[in-house]
């Protein structure tokens, strides 16, 4: 259903998933992803940059979204 139909969405896929240990968080939510981290890391794997800054910003609104939508039914 929502899987990368394209060679660059399929290296950004993988870059999400090593993205974990790079939240931005405050006490009780996520904000985002270091997106510096992301890039360089995305860089590092050669992610085309455009790829990256295109995809990565629309994913995390939806990951952000996700996470504290967990937290928040976890708290009570």
């Amino acid at each position: 259903m929502n899987r990368p139909t394209t060679f660059e969405g399929l290296q950004v896929w993988d870059l999400i998933g090593r993205l974990g240990g790079q939240l931005r968080v405050l006490p009780g939510a996520v904000i985002g992803w270091d997106m510096s981290a992301a890039l360089a890391l995305g860089n590092a794997l050669g992610v085309p940059p455009a790829a990256a800054a295109e995809l990565l910003p629309v994913v995390e609104a939806v990951m952000v979204a996700k996470l504290n939508e967990q937290m928040d039914h976890s708290n009570g």
